[in-house]
């Protein structure tokens, strides 16, 4: 009984000392190039929460490859995405997003090819401005993009 409380108390510091990754939800997308085989190329919005700082929602809008490599998830999509963050409640920051890196904190992942590319969003917060800072980028094993979108959400009072 001892080795079990042991493993699951390993578990959880395992578990808590990984980053927190947010999930996006399809808010809508359109069509921008028709295939008559598979899904068509089309542009999709998407909505996620900061997972660590409560009442920020932040917007996705990336390319997403269609046609039967599409369809069959063997497609890589593109670099072009383009983010909007947005305060939506009182925010309270965290030691933990006051004190994030210089390389900023990954808050969102999406893989966009079978297994080498994913698009990400990496949260910066800027003490002088009292600000957070999310920035887009798309990278990949061997040689990344340099394609980036930028939103900023400056922390005001809420009332």
């Amino acid at each position: 009984m001892r080795l079990l409380h042991v493993k699951n108390l390993f578990l959880a510091v395992i578990l808590s000392a990984l980053p927190a990754i947010s999930y996006a939800e399809v808010v809508g997308s359109v069509d921008t190039v028709f295939k008559v085989f598979g899904p068509d190329h089309k542009i999709v919005v998407e909505a996620f929460d900061d997972p660590d700082v409560e009442n920020v929602t932040c917007y996705i809008s990336r390319a997403k490859t269609g046609g039967i490599k599409g369809g069959l998830g063997l497609a890589e999509d593109t670099a072009d995405a383009a983010i909007s963050c947005q305060q939506v409640g009182p925010i309270t920051l965290t030691d933990r997003v006051k004190r994030s890196p210089k390389k900023g904190q990954v808050v969102f992942q999406k893989r966009t090819s079978l297994v080498f590319k994913k698009l990400q969003v990496v949260r910066f917060y800027d003490d002088k401005r009292n600000a957070l800072i999310y920035l887009t980028y798309s990278d990949k094993i061997i040689e990344g993009s340099p394609d980036n979108a930028l939103s900023a959400v400056p922390i005001i009072p809420w009332h």
